[in-house]
């Protein structure tokens, strides 16, 4: 389906200018405060700054000394405890999240004896006395439904743990390959869950590592090099940019998801060529994701691959997020266009996600599978993925191709794109702002406000909802949001409570920015009288 809206530097048309204009003001406001505080501190000898730059008299340049100290010191420090929470159990659709010791002030334990927040060096202190620091467990659970994890199959959570076949293989291969893949860590369940994911994607070959990030990062580098160019879409994930720039090949970027942008980026590489020489370049390779997760938006794949055929370039897809949980039947980005892989060159995922296990694969030709296996440092130098954990994915396959004679994949694979339509429907009946597509799992809804990130993550904490909140550097500065992810293991009754739970929290903290100002700002009786004449009074 269409996407709601569009994203990236679009979005900021449909930025409030009192959101923009309060947003602006309050990073201002911190970032002041936050100087005034460090200026005071070396002048009066107190505070953790002081204390840092008097520990270290030695001629040496501070380690920690940069805007990024800065901000995590006088902005990320403040609202620390909105990330990084412990859970106890699996990550599946409700959660057990251990309170913290900064959390008891607002929590719903009412144990409210601790101050929320102390500075650094009263943390030290109470540490060398022995004594609970501010993200130490207090003991006490809170149940939440989980609205955080990747969790978009449900497999993170699996009746009775694992299946049988899991067991049997930890029996039989024990915990861990305990080698390189290029060596004797490519274990037989590995080498069936190699030829399953070539099948299931329709490629000659697949290759499988240990590790979700290193399948990009580390991979990459053993396909392009010196001599070749990357053009990266301007929203890739982080370990896309690492490998890129570990491959040492050029790098530029396109506009997001913009086909037109591409072409014309295409076009000038070819005409130009290398920097200094001219020559020609020796490959160009176009990397994109399936389903961009700050986003919640599936690449524009018909437009790019045709763009990719018009000039002969390579097209590298990572489908992190969008393999299982896109497609009629789980098979990713391609399904979900109807696009024939065939098509796109090289296919990149991982089981972190969807699977709810760990590592990722890459499916294209098998001259360059045997090429990566060869050269990539995921091959040569990175521990193969574990037995157990390559049967639970292997499991996890077979049921959603079918092979276990059930349905129960099929199923999963059409209650989330249904939780998905159903969410975001009722959450843009309710005002909030969201980005992404239609039937994407992944729902960003719009914060604006540095204030409000911590706002939004506390009070649907208290009131049992699990939510990711995201803010700069992860964002742009004005693009702070909430990361709702939905799963086929939620309800219709999970939903609607959560939505309950988000109705509450927009209103409390002002989010509702698709309603008009009256009825966001006056009380819901008076906005009423005024916009309807009383009608409904």
């Amino acid at each position: 389906m269409s996407a709601q809206k569009p994203t990236h530097e679009s979005v900021y048309a449909h930025l409030p200018y009192v959101a923009a204009l309060t947003t602006y003001l309050g990073y201002a406001v911190l970032i002041v405060f936050g100087h005034v505080r460090d200026f005071a501190g070396k002048l009066f000898c107190i505070g953790t700054l002081a204390h840092r730059i008097l520990g270290q008299r030695d001629g040496r340049a501070p380690l920690l000394s940069d805007f990024e100290d800065f901000y995590t010191r006088r902005l990320y420090l403040r609202i620390q405890d909105c990330w990084g929470r412990p859970i106890r159990g699996t990550a599946g659709a409700w959660i057990n999240v251990l309170e913290r010791v900064q959390e008891r002030a607002w929590s719903p334990v009412p144990e409210r004896s601790v101050r929320p927040y102390r500075t650094l060096a009263r943390v030290a202190q109470r540490s060398k006395a022995g004594r609970e620091g501010p993200t130490d467990p207090t003991g006490n659970v809170t149940r939440c439904l989980n609205l955080g994890s990747y969790n978009y199959l449900g497999y993170a959570e699996v009746p009775g743990g694992v299946h049988q076949s899991v067991r049997d293989v930890l029996r039989g291969a024990g915990v861990a390959a305990c080698d390189v893949a290029v060596s004797t860590g490519r274990s037989q369940v590995v080498r069936e869950l190699e030829a399953t994911v070539a099948e299931f994607l329709g490629k000659e070959a697949a290759f499988v590592v240990g590790m979700g990030f290193a399948t990009n990062s580390q991979i990459i580098p053993a396909i392009v090099g010196k001599g070749d160019l990357i053009l990266s879409d301007a929203l890739n994930h982080a370990s896309i940019v690492v490998g890129a720039r570990s491959s040492g090949a050029k790098i530029r970027t396109f506009e997001h998801n913009s086909a037109k942008s591409l072409d014309e980026m295409i076009r000038d590489a070819v005409a130009t060529g290398q920097p200094v020489t001219c020559k020609p370049w020796n490959r160009i390779l176009v990397v994109i994701e399936g389903m961009y997760s700050m986003e919640g938006e599936a690449c524009k794949l018909r437009e790019i691959v045709a763009v990719k055929k018009k000039y002969g370039a390579y097209l590298y897809l990572d489908e992190a997020h969008s393999i299982g949980a896109l497609g009629p039947t789980g098979r990713g980005v391609a399904e979900h266009h109807g696009i024939n892989p065939s098509d796109i060159d090289i296919m990149m995922g991982t089981f972190t996600k969807s699977f709810g296990a760990v590592g990722g694969y890459i499916a294209t030709s098998a001259a360059l599978v045997e090429r990566i296996r060869a050269l990539s440092a995921a091959s040569l130098y990175a521990s193969a993925m574990a037995p157990p954990c390559a049967q639970h994915i292997l499991w996890a396959f077979n049921q959603m191709a079918g092979k276990d004679g059930t349905g129960i994949g099929a199923g999963k694979i059409r209650a989330l794109r249904v939780n998905a339509i159903y969410f975001r429907e009722q959450l843009r009946k309710m005002g909030v702002q969201t980005l992404g597509d239609w039937d994407s799992p992944v729902i960003p809804i719009m914060l604006y406000n540095p204030a409000k990130i911590a706002a939004f993550s506390r009070e649907c904490y208290k009131r049992g909802l699990a939510v990711v909140v995201v803010g700069f550097p992860a964002t742009p500065l004005l693009l702070s949001r909430a990361r709702i992810c939905l799963s086929a293991a939620h309800t219709r009754e999970d939903l609607d409570w959560a939505l309950g739970v988000i109705d509450q929290v927009a209103e409390i903290i002002q989010i509702k920015y698709d309603r008009s100002l009256l009825h966001r700002v006056l009380p819901k009786a008076v906005s009423r009288l005024l916009v309807r004449g009383g009608d409904d009074v």
